[in-house]
């Protein structure tokens, strides 16, 4: 440090400690105080108060800071003064700085106010968006994790310098891995970066091509005019944002309005913010892959979607349909098996539809044009072509022509070969020969490849000298030490070794020149019980806070517990156990109460005052294990008659009497104990707990049992259980046609059921009623109305007296039956009509005819001839036609008529 104090005051006219040990761990643009380990040092010693940094201080020479002198003091001994105050301010404006810096720092906000304020902050920021998802905050976690870590102590880490990004400074975030770096460390990033690339270049090809600079933890390559120059907030929008307390830090507290990748024509709703733009929330109507659903309303971050219906597209075999479900992008090869033949037609076999053509091993085989030759290609397609061996053809060496058969090989020419050797210099001094040609074999004068030394030697080997290269390679700090070197030297192949910034680690990389990338490790930082870890960046893990652990507490309970009370990891003593102390107790339960194993009881007289002039003591308290106090477990306890269950406290559950009626059913059946409620004595153990015991009560009422309906008699027995017996007295009762008296038992009376009672009171004979129709009713002695169905049969025939037929009254009443003339009837009631119409007029006839006659005897008698005369004289009356044959009708008409009736 001495030596550092020294150099800083010569070259500078100011200490500057540490700056020689940043300069050698690549550590670019950090700031002195912080960054340098004697200035941290220094800095905390101008805080504390502590002056033992300054013990050098007279030691260094500061020439140039003026001449003034103090009154017997040498010159030398002044300008040490003067040295040493300056110092002493520049340390205390450090540890000022530095402290103000810390409390500035977003690191410190860890209290219950940083936290609900941090809570707000993020749900302003996300209010714009979470109004388009309905509240759904689900794809926002990714970027909640980026804006957590911009307010989490230590979090936010610039892997140049390692060291904290504050709130006010001015910070650069990388659009590939949105890493925050320092403005200033990622520009001097930029430029050595640019400086080791082009260096190897010579000044005429330097700055004719634009190299990129990669970023230091993704390396996204960007163009140098892409090197930041100045403070821009997340967005872009604002440069210089100011500090504000309720916005997220370097934030702008805009709308962030940024495209979204892939693009898809919104911009982003959130305001300001690090990291990554969350999806699209905005709602589209699209349609699926293949196009055959119906367009619906999907969030445009999810705006490609599945049918899940088959494809159906042709694929590229021009056979098939995509049978696969809906899917972006090119349908998949045919993954059909079909038979195809190979290209020469040969072979046949089952390959994928997909690739059609294909070769088999087969030699073509056919024969050539010229009849000699058979074709030596494998399965092609088309004409075999000529024969290779037609034509004109050349020697070995190419010189000569020869045309000749196909049969015929072509023979040397006899000239020299004249072929470039492999060496390229000279040619083949044989002649025409077959095959190839042989090394090179003359001497020749052959420089080395670093030129210093020549030799004579076979000129198909190389010649390499023992001279070691003495140049310094690219690295700048080791020589090439490679034997025979062209000059061209190739990069140093030595590792680095230079510590890195993180002061754990050396340099993996091959040695390099300028500043070394950051420390690629990681460390991990945990909690007490070690299982929530937080990576982060190499040399962080000594002034980052340990995380906060969500994971219980794995310490061994100090009380009789076999397990502690849940509570999440912490460093320090446990809280006190507030678990059920879960003792077992005299009476069998466990103790409720919180554990007492480590309770602390107040110590009272211990020491007694001597006066009361003596100021009483603060009270002692000592850590002991309580007994357990006496069991509440509410115990449910009968009462003395069984009526009912109180809980009372497990120390005094004895039974009671709860003042009721006994109420247990006496040996009767049929009423219960008045007394007070009682112990009752069980005789039985697998007796009814509701039945009287010998201390009960006993009965002496009448049986007052309701009868059987319809009995009129009282049970002869006094109160008793169970039934009453049999009523054996007999009822005189009338049957149901009020002609006949019987005697009934009460007993069949009362058991029977309807029909059994209409049997017993029916006296079995015909009933005496006279039905509408005016037949007697046909049922036995019966109840109520008879019925209207009379079965009685009567005779009932046509118009005309010919048919008849016997039905029940019952139908003729109802008017159900008819009986109506047939078409016989009809014939016979007309021929009766022509017969009687026939009669009479044959009696007509008749009559007329004996009127004549009697007209005539009158007339007879009138003229007095004598009897004889007039019996001779009589006309014999002729009979009519009807007459003769009226008997060989009649009989065939009615023979025919008895036959269809």
């Amino acid at each position: 440090m001495e030596a550092q104090w020294r150099q800083g005051g010569r070259g500078r006219g100011r200490a500057r400690p540490g700056d020689e040990l940043a300069a050698r761990s690549g550590a670019a643009a950090r700031p002195p105080a912080a960054r340098g380990r004697g200035g941290a040092r220094a800095a905390a010693a101008g805080a504390s108060g502590e002056c033992r940094v300054l013990l050098s201080a007279p030691r260094c020479r500061a020439p140039g800071l003026g001449s003034r002198r103090w009154p017997g003091a040498p010159a030398g001994e002044l300008s040490s003064l003067k040295k040493f105050d300056e110092i002493k301010k520049a340390n205390q404006a450090a540890a000022k700085k530095l402290v103000e810096d810390q409390l500035s720092s977003s690191s410190e906000d860890d209290d219950e106010d940083a936290e609900v304020k941090q809570g707000k902050i993020l749900d302003k920021t996300f209010t714009i968006y979470t109004s388009q998802t309905d509240g759904d905050a689900s794809e926002l976690e990714r970027t909640r994790q980026y804006m957590n870590e911009a307010f989490q102590s230590g979090a936010m880490t610039c892997l140049i310098c390692i060291a904290s990004v504050k709130r006010n400074q001015a910070v650069w975030s990388c659009c590939g891995c949105f890493c925050i770096f320092h403005l200033v460390c990622i520009q001097k990033w930029a430029k050595d970066s640019l400086f080791l690339v082009s260096s190897p270049l010579t000044d005429d090809d330097f700055g004719k091509k634009d190299y990129p600079w990669p970023c230091p933890k993704c390396r996204f390559e960007y163009k140098r005019s892409e090197t930041p120059s100045r403070y821009y907030c997340y967005c872009g929008k604002v440069e210089n944002p100011t500090v504000d307390p309720w916005l997220v830090p370097h934030s702008c507290g805009q709308i962030c309005e940024r495209e979204f990748k892939p693009s898809c024509g919104h911009k982003c709703l959130l305001l300001c913010h690090p990291g990554p733009c969350p999806p699209c929330p905005k709602m589209v109507t699209t349609t699926c892959h293949c196009k055959k659903a119906k367009p619906v309303p999907r969030r445009c971050s999810a705006k490609e979607w599945s049918c899940r219906l088959p494809c159906g597209r042709t694929l590229l075999c021009g056979q098939h349909a995509c049978e696969n479900p809906c899917h972006a992008g090119d349908c998949q090869p045919c993954p059909r098996v079909s038979k195809q033949r190979c290209i020469c037609g040969r072979q046949t076999a089952e390959r994928l539809c997909a690739s059609p053509q294909w070769q088999c091993d087969q030699v073509c085989g056919k024969c050539l044009p010229c009849g000699n030759h058979t074709c030596e290609q494998v399965c092609h397609a088309g004409p075999c072509g000529d024969c290779p061996r037609s034509g004109k053809r050349s020697c070995p060496c190419g010189k000569t022509k020869f045309t000749l058969p196909c049969t015929e090989d072509v023979p040397t020419c006899g000239d020299s070969c004249d072929k470039v050797l492999e060496c390229g210099i000279h040619k083949c001094s044989q002649r025409c020969h077959r095959g190839p040609c042989e090394i090179c074999r003359q001497e020749v004068e052959k420089q080395c490849r670093c030129g210093k030394h020549t030799k004579r030697m076979p000129c198909h080997k190389p010649y390499l000298c023992e001279t070691k290269c003495t140049k310094i390679r690219d690295c700048q700090k080791h020589q090439c030490r490679r034997k025979c070197c062209s000059g061209n030297c190739p990069p140093c192949d030595q590792v680095c070794g230079r510590t890195l910034g993180c002061r754990n680690h050396k340099c993996p990389s091959g040695c390099h020149r300028g500043s070394c990338n950051p420390c690629p490790e990681t460390v991990d930082v945990k909690c007490n019980c070690g299982k929530t870890v937080i990576k982060v960046p190499c040399g962080r893990e000594r002034t980052i806070k340990p995380p906060k652990c969500k994971q219980l507490c794995s310490r061994p309970p100090t009380c009789h517990h076999s397990t502690q009370e849940k509570h999440y990891c912490h460093f320090g003593r446990c809280p006190p156990c507030r678990q059920p102390c879960q003792k077992t107790l005299t009476c069998g339960h466990l103790c409720p109460v919180s554990c007492h194993d480590e309770a602390l009881v107040k110590q009272t007289g211990l020491h007694q005052s001597a006066g009361p002039w003596e100021q009483p003591s603060e009270p002692a308290f000592i850590q002991t294990a309580l007994p357990c106090p006496p069991c509440e477990v509410p115990i449910p306890v009968e009462c003395l008659g069984q009526h009912e269950v109180s809980p009372l406290p497990c120390h005094s559950a004895n039974p009671y009497s709860c003042k009721r009626f006994c109420g247990r059913l006496l040996d009767c059946q049929n009423h219960t104990c008045m007394k007070e409620c009682h112990h009752v004595t069980k005789l039985n153990s697998s007796a009814d707990g509701k039945k009287a015991g010998p201390e009960c009560s006993q009965c002496e009422e009448e049986c007052t049992k309701p009868r059987p309906a319809g009995c009129p008699h009282r049970c002869v027995l006094p109160c008793h259980p169970g039934d009453c017996p049999s009523c054996l007295q007999m009822l005189k009762i009338k049957c149901h046609c009020k002609l006949s008296v019987l005697y009934i038992e009460c007993l069949k009376l009362t058991c029977a059921d309807l029909k059994e009672k209409e049997l017993l009171i029916s006296c079995r004979n015909q009933c005496p009623k006279e039905l509408p129709c005016g037949h007697r009713c046909k049922e036995i002695c019966h109840s109520g109305s008879c019925p209207l169905n009379c079965s009685q049969k009567v005779k009932l025939r046509c118009l005309c007296k010919r048919l008849k037929k016997e039905v029940q009254c019952s139908k003729i009443q109802e008017g159900q039956v008819s009986l109506e003339c047939d078409a016989l009837c009809k014939e016979m009631k007309r021929k009766a009509y022509e017969i009687k119409e026939a009669e009479a007029k044959a009696a007509l006839e008749e009559e007329k005819r004996r009127q004549q006659a009697e007209l005539e005897a009158f007339e007879n008698r009138l003229k007095g001839r004598r009897k004889n005369k007039r019996r001779k004289d009589e006309v014999e009356v002729e009979q009519s036609s009807w007459q003769k044959y009226k008997n060989l009708i009649m009989l065939p008409v009615f023979g025919v008529a008895v036959v269809m009736v």
